[in-house]
């Protein structure tokens, strides 16, 4: 169950929720949801999920150097995309680093913060699809907490200027 929407009650300001992964349209997503944080007087929040391998007894000593190595892809990740939307908006995202199935870290992400007030993802223009995320919350969105904005990964930054 998802909390109560605290985002535009006294003492709170609206987030959006950007989930930073390993696509190339990452970008755009934060592109939108960093102007959106200019317009709403709101903040953004940087979402990294490390989703976990099969490992056996064997292997935990390898096990924990990949996920040290995935621990610091992550921040590295995160950095660029901070740097991004700090270019953009002059603004210091939140940033949060999760390990798990990423639907399930996605919704307690949103459930542990009141004030994520939409999740904003961006999508493949190729033919290969829209993305893993995009399109797993697909089946979801009819049941999702927060509104989610889907930007087109082809929108030139004029273009997102003009939208948001």
């Amino acid at each position: 169950m998802t909390s109560k929407r605290l985002c535009f009650e006294p003492g709170h300001k609206p987030k959006c929720l950007v989930v930073v992964d390993e696509t190339a349209e990452w970008d755009r997503a934060v592109y939108y949801a960093s102007r959106w944080a200019i317009r709403a007087g709101g903040g953004v929040v940087m979402l990294r999920i490390i989703e976990p391998e099969q490992q056996s007894q064997e292997w935990l000593g390898v096990a924990d150097i990949m996920r040290a190595e995935a621990q610091e892809a992550a921040e590295a990740a995160l950095d660029r995309a901070s740097g991004r939307a700090n270019g953009i908006a002059a603004i210091t995202p939140e940033r949060v680093i999760r390990e798990g199935v990423p639907m399930e870290q996605l919704l307690a992400v949103i459930d542990k913060d009141p004030d994520i007030a939409m999740l904003v993802l961006a999508a493949n223009p190729g033919a290969e699809g829209p993305g893993p995320l995009v399109a797993l919350l697909a089946h979801a969105v009819g049941t999702f907490p927060i509104p989610v904005t889907i930007i087109s990964g082809a929108l030139s930054d004029q273009s997102v200027d003009s939208l948001s």
